[in-house]
């Protein structure tokens, strides 16, 4: 365990200086949670126990052999004309243990293409695909690692971009399995191929996320810490500046250093929380500071940070809803359903 988390913080110490904001590197797909559920909680992954194949999809560590010809099917309707999905299959081999197979597509829809002289030349599109193949190992009854391997594919009109990235992660479960907590580092790796010759980075991130459920309490907590390779994920709106200038003196006033601090924190930090009704029937809400305020309008109240969720299992079958309200005026509406497949062929 030691060795691993050696491993990824020495993977964050080389990666804090090319660590980027939210949305500046490419392939941003890979920082879409593939599980409906994780989406409910405004999660990029989720640290719990539980044989949830939706879940191992973003976090390695959690394959288990119990896994097994489980399959998860996703869709997301993001924006208008965009849409993405994902399948993930779980099988578990005698000699090299617990994997998962795994595509996750975003497809953004058909577009009028026009050259220099705005001249039609056609319709064209754009799209991104990432394969996964993900394995995980139980070190004992307390400790689990896993890791997976991902291409990824951007295809966009003429223009194509490869990349390789790989998910390294170690998980701690209490001896009861209520308290859980992953360190993760996401999306290492990097370009083989670029789109003009300019290499971009891919959106690293070393983070942690836990949970604990009380005894005897329906409920389970959630928790993350994202980011911590970077610890100022702060950034100027020139439409929405966080200084002001006084039209009349030119004297600016900002934020404290105090204030900055505070806001600083709450944008590394995501909190959630898991109702269960009957041992069938989940209710999910998250909260993320960091979305509110990235995408909050001015002078205007809306929900951006908020994620909500429901699930139900039925007859072998789980299925998912979710809606993370990224923006005021759009918000992604995550479906999946899950089963084991053996109740098809025994």
């Amino acid at each position: 365990m030691k060795k691993v988390v050696a491993l990824l913080l020495l993977l964050a110490v080389a990666s804090a200086t090319r660590a980027q904001i939210a949305g500046m590197s490419t392939l941003a797909i890979l920082d879409m949670p593939a599980s409906t559920r994780s989406a409910g909680l405004g999660f990029d992954f989720l640290s719990v126990y539980g044989n949830d194949i939706t879940l191992a999809f973003n976090n390695p560590s959690l394959i288990t052999p119990a896994l097994n010809n489980q399959l998860a099917l996703g869709y997301v309707n993001v924006f208008s004309g965009a849409n993405f999905g994902s399948v993930i299959y779980g099988h578990n081999f005698k000699h090299l243990g617990a994997f998962t197979f795994g595509l996750q597509f975003g497809s953004y829809g058909r577009f009028d293409g026009y050259d220099q002289y705005d001249q039609p030349t056609g319709k064209f599109s754009a799209a991104d695909y990432v394969m996964v193949i993900g394995w995980g190992h139980a070190v004992d009854d307390n400790v689990s690692i896993g890791a997976n391997f991902k291409p990824v594919i951007s295809h966009y009109e003429a223009y194509t971009a490869v990349a390789l990235g790989f998910d390294l992660a170690a998980t701690w479960m209490s001896d009861n399995k209520a308290f859980a907590a992953t360190l993760m580092g996401r999306n290492i790796g990097a370009q083989l191929l670029t789109f003009n010759g300019s290499t971009e980075s891919l959106p690293f991130e070393l983070s942690v996320a836990g949970s604990y459920k009380l005894q005897d309490a329906p409920f389970r907590l959630f928790f993350a810490v994202n980011d911590i390779q970077k610890w100022n994920l702060a950034y100027d709106d020139p439409l929405n500046p966080t200084s002001t200038t006084d039209p009349f003196t030119g004297v600016v006033s900002k934020p404290s250093d105090f204030a900055r601090t505070l806001d600083n924190i709450g944008r590394h930090l995501a909190v959630g929380v898991e109702l269960t009704i009957r041992n069938s029937i989940f209710l999910r809400m998250g909260y993320s500071y960091r979305q509110m305020v990235e995408m909050k309008a001015a002078d205007r109240f809306n929900t951006s940070g908020f994620s909500f969720g429901l699930g139900i299992t039925v007859k072998g079958f789980e299925l998912c809803y979710s809606r993370n309200n990224y923006h005021l005026s759009q918000a992604p509406n995550y479906i999946s359903v899950s089963t084991s497949l053996d109740r098809f062929f025994h």
